[in-house]
């Protein structure tokens, strides 16, 4: 895992170079070469040059961690189910269909629990902080991603389905819910290692704060493996789902009542649940 940090943090201004010239869609090539595009992150980024060649450093130092853990941790218990489907002895060799099944099965998983966090890896890397609208930090792109376009793309897809009609207090509920079920299971790894951080453990006899936030992480991945930052989700989201689609029955109603009380004035109702 230290070395796998390390070859991040190394080759991120790369990663920064790639993603800049894989955007680029000017006809001639050479106008953004490597060394072009690298001096032009030198110049016009900031607000220091190093800040500007390890943006979007945070989300690629979690992806590869969570991905490559979750891989491995996947991929050993992938060969288990194929030894167990198969009734394989221990000491019998696995074919190569079955390494490929192992790791493949491995890679899907990890790629599809961590894709949130190469969407925000991608975004940040790709843009200047100092276009107006680029995300600031991680937290904030998650933040972003799931009030601007999850939510915003349920309701979109309901409204569709609905023939462009109004939707009602059921379907702007199920919008809320279904959206913060997915923020919060994409970021409550962050809560856990916070609450750890906020608390004083006995048999150490010092606040958990002093050990680091990467000791915390460490320790947990390692005693407890990748469920560990999962623990309490489902008391979690049973306290918060609720709450978010009350605040967001609030804000639809207040958004769509207002204009039309001191506008409109129309008489027109709202869907009811």
């Amino acid at each position: 895992m230290t070395a796998g940090l390390a070859s991040t943090i190394t080759v991120h201004p790369l990663d920064i170079i790639k993603a800049r010239m894989q955007l680029d869609t000017s006809p001639n090539p050479l106008l953004n070469s490597t060394r072009s595009v690298f001096a032009d992150i030198l110049r016009n980024e900031g607000p220091t040059r190093i800040r500007a060649l390890y943006r979007g450093l945070s989300p690629n130092l979690l992806g590869n961690t969570a991905g490559w853990g979750l891989y491995f941790l996947w991929y050993k218990q992938g060969q288990d189910l194929v030894r167990n489907l198969k009734g394989y002895s221990k000491d019998q060799k696995f074919t190569n269909v079955d390494y490929l099944t192992a790791s493949s099965g491995a890679g899907a998983l990890s790629a599809i629990l961590t894709n949130p966090i190469w969407v925000v890896k991608t975004r940040m890397i790709s843009t200047s902080s100092a276009i107006q609208g680029a995300y600031p930090s991680m937290v904030y792109g998650f933040k972003s991603i799931w009030q601007t376009e999850v939510y915003e793309n349920i309701k979109i897809r309901q409204r569709e389905r609905k023939g462009n009609q109004e939707l009602s207090n059921t379907d702007t509920s199920i919008a809320a819910a279904v959206s913060k079920v997915f923020a919060g299971t994409v970021t409550y790894p962050s809560q856990v290692v916070r609450s750890r951080l906020q608390t004083y453990d006995p048999a150490l006899k010092v606040q958990r704060k002093s050990l680091g936030l990467v000791r915390i992480a460490l320790d947990c991945w390692r005693n407890e493996g990748a469920l560990g930052f999962y623990k309490g989700i489902i008391p979690n989201l049973a306290r918060v789902v609720p709450s978010t689609c009350v605040t967001f029955l609030v804000y639809e109603n207040t958004r769509w009542a207002l204009p039309r009380i001191f506008n409109e004035g129309t008489s027109e109702s709202k869907t009811a649940i």
